[in-house]
């Protein structure tokens, strides 16, 4: 799956609702993103894919919990960057986890602070979504992993609630 850069005005992006049988795609994105792809998984989670003249191009995961859900595998690759791409996915991440009647919306990120923080996105201790999220499969890994402790937490309160 190699995309091949269109001059901005022959782009077409096309985002879609992952299916099981999309996993090994949203795998190798993430792969060649060099993300983590242990616990990916479907089950209790929901996946976009996005398109870029119709190959795939960036992708983003939601795991659910009770009032609140995980952003996790939010990737583009390197040369889909920059057609805001990346800010299409989030989006129908946040329209989704309000949709389905999320108050709040965590994620883990220790290098894209500035970029999360777009969002409305505030810095908040791991522990906090251990707490909301305790059987999220990123939860799970990194508690079972140890790396949880040293990650960087984030929140996002939906519904113009402010910080809960």
């Amino acid at each position: 799956m190699t995309y091949v850069p269109a001059p901005l005005d022959a782009v077409h992006v096309k985002l879609r609702q992952a299916t099981p049988a999309d996993f090994p795609t949203i795998v190798a994105l993430l792969t060649r993103c060099e993300l983590h792809t242990s616990s990916v998984t479907p089950e209790g989670s929901t996946y976009w894919i996005a398109d870029l003249n119709g190959v795939p191009g960036g992708c983003i995961g939601l795991e659910h919990g009770e009032g609140a859900s995980l952003i996790r595998s939010t990737a583009v690759l390197p040369e889909a960057r920059s057609q805001g791409l990346g800010r299409a996915l989030v989006a129908s991440a946040l329209t989704y986890a309000s949709l389905r009647g999320d108050r709040t919306v965590y994620l883990f990120s220790q290098e894209a602070g500035d970029y999360w923080r777009r969002f409305g996105f505030v810095p908040v201790p791991a522990d906090e979504i251990a707490a909301a999220l305790p059987n999220t499969p990123q939860v799970q890994s990194g508690l079972l992993k140890g790396w949880i402790e040293r990650e960087q937490a984030w929140k996002r309160v939906l519904g113009g609630g402010g910080r809960a």
